[in-house]
């Protein structure tokens, strides 16, 4: 009898430099022993040193893309990244009720640029928490975009100010909320998992290297991809963040282009 893959699907921007996006899904997604698919919602011109332009995919393609995936093959699990606009959105809520079997959803809260630029306007944001949240399973925000989604007027940095972000965040609908720490000061990333009413904290070494382009996407694709296969939702952060780290380690040894580089996603095969 032949085996079945395990699939995790991306909805995310394409990142042609390959550090981010859908590029950094798929390989996450394979490392991870999944097998990807894609449904893409954004073109975007980008190198190690910034995002240049975003070229937003229409809806009607956005659930084309969809469809033709759905209509033939099981989707184990969901990562959600870039959306593009307000329509976007409201099309991929849409879209993942038309899934059967209700998998788990991973959605990055990808509101903008490390770079500084913005990917969401403040109605797309509201839409975003209004339509997407209550289908999703984990949201991941990082602190910036936590304090927008919390609406708070500063960037939390104590233990409690994460906490309560986090919980702010939750009143949304999502099922869970991991509030990831790599923004903070310090030499420790602290991540904060709101699931079930309950806090979990994750702590690692922060890893010395300038090649961190698509960590967000990575860790999110990585979640995506341990619930895909069981895992419920603190082993499957646990399991991520440990990946990430290793993957970023991995990275620090490589070169690529004059900026940020891309993590190594596939040391563990090469």
């Amino acid at each position: 009898m032949k085996k079945n893959y395990t699939t995790v699907l991306t909805i995310a921007g394409s990142d042609g430099s390959g550090g981010a996006g859908i590029q950094a899904d798929l390989r996450t997604f394979a490392a991870l022993e999944c097998y990807g698919l894609s449904v893409i919602t954004a073109v975007t011109s980008q190198n190690t040193l910034g995002v240049d332009d975003v070229m937003v995919i229409d809806s009607r393609a956005v659930a084309s893309q969809f469809r033709s995936i759905a209509c033939d093959i099981r989707i184990d699990a969901v990562k959600i990244g870039m959306t593009g606009n307000c329509r976007n959105i409201i099309t991929i809520a849409s879209l993942l009720c038309e899934i059967p079997g209700n998998p788990p959803v991973i959605l990055d809260t990808v509101l903008g640029s490390s770079g500084g630029k913005s990917f969401l306007g403040t109605e797309a944001i509201t839409v975003m928490k209004e339509e997407l949240f209550p289908l999703t399973s984990m949201v991941t925000p990082n602190l910036p975009e936590a304090a927008i989604l919390a609406g708070m007027e500063y960037t939390p940095s104590t233990t409690e100010e994460i906490e309560e972000a986090a919980a702010l965040i939750s009143v949304s609908g999502a099922s869970s909320v991991l509030v990831k720490g790599g923004h903070g000061t310090g030499n420790l990333c602290c991540d904060c998992l709101l699931c079930n009413d309950t806090f979990s904290w994750y702590t690692s070494e922060k890893v010395e290297t300038v090649n961190t382009h698509g960590t967000g996407c990575t860790l999110s694709s990585a979640i995506a991809a341990f619930m895909a296969k069981g895992a419920e939702c603190r082993d499957a952060v646990k399991e991520a963040k440990l990946f990430l780290t290793e993957a970023l380690a991995a990275g620090a040894a490589y070169r690529l282009g004059s900026g940020n580089g891309p993590l190594h996603h596939c040391y563990r095969l090469w």
